[in-house]
């Protein structure tokens, strides 16, 4: 039995989406009014985006999964993922491009960004961006919930590995590494056009730091929040570009992040590191 033809059997409503079925939470305990849990087609595997119940379909629902068809399809899946690998995602049917200025981002860095809407379960009620890597293929979306949803910010597909984003023109051989994709936009819009996004602080390592110096870069300034967690990550983040070479200092505004700057700040900012 495949895990299609279970939530057929069950009677629950699913939407196929990418490489999952959405379908609404099988909590017990979580009344969920908008499809939110997420079923890997091939294996079963369920987790929701809003009360995080995770399980596997198949033991949840008593039955056994056909381990022949299973590791057919895995195999299938596995040489679809390589041949994403090779040219890329493509944009999702039906997107219209965003043309607002939501969190006073002027319209044309967003059109800079690419940001779109699409009426999609992944993606209504977000201001979604192609992710971009060195070469140019997109290698996932990343959207951002604008009316209070959860999660905050969805990328998908589930699991995608982030590159350091977006690729930049270093301002006299420096950047500036920021943890979430609207501190990056932000600055930019505000004029720093050397902001990277590192996708958290988790997600950055030396060989992600390393390409950085290929690239031409010769210093990296840390601008992470001003709490104490995102200044202990920059700390972190500061050794491993010492480790690869790359000369480091930390921007730490106290009780400030980058995507909340003002233009005045940005501007001050901006002319205290370059003149």
């Amino acid at each position: 039995m495949t895990v299609e033809e279970l939530l057929r059997q069950r009677d629950v409503y699913f939407i196929p989406k990418g490489g999952d079925f959405l379908v609404s939470c099988l909590n017990p305990e979580h009344p969920d009014k908008n499809p939110s849990m997420r079923i890997d087609q091939i294996t079963g595997i369920f987790q929701c985006f809003s009360c995080e119940y995770k399980g596997n379909l198949f033991t949840y629902f008593g039955e056994k999964a056909n381990q022949l068809q299973l590791r057919r399809e895995l195999l299938k899946k596995k040489i679809k993922d390589k041949r994403s690998e090779s040219i890329g995602l493509s944009f999702p049917k039906n997107t219209l491009p965003y043309v607002g200025n939501w969190r006073n981002i002027k319209p044309e860095t967003y059109k800079r960004f690419e940001a779109f809407h699409q009426a999609d379960p992944d993606y209504i009620g977000r201001i979604n961006f192609p992710i971009r890597d060195i070469s140019g293929r997109i290698v996932a979306f990343n959207g951002r919930h604008t009316t209070g949803g959860t999660p905050k910010y969805m990328i998908s597909p589930a699991g995608a590995k982030m590159p350091l984003f977006p690729i930049v023109v270093p301002i006299q051989g420096d950047v500036i590494l920021v943890e979430g994709i609207y501190d990056m936009i932000n600055l930019h819009d505000k004029g720093l056009t050397n902001a990277i996004c590192t996708f958290g602080t988790k997600n950055i390592n030396e060989d992600k730091l390393q390409m950085l110096s290929i690239q031409g870069v010769n210093s990296v300034h840390v601008f992470f929040d001003g709490d104490d967690a995102g200044q202990h990550a920059a700390e972190k983040v500061k050794e491993m570009c010492e480790r690869v070479g790359l000369h480091t200092s930390n921007i730490h505004l106290k009780q400030s992040d980058p995507g909340a700057l003002a233009e005045g700040s940005v501007q001050k900012l901006k002319s205290k590191l370059y003149g």
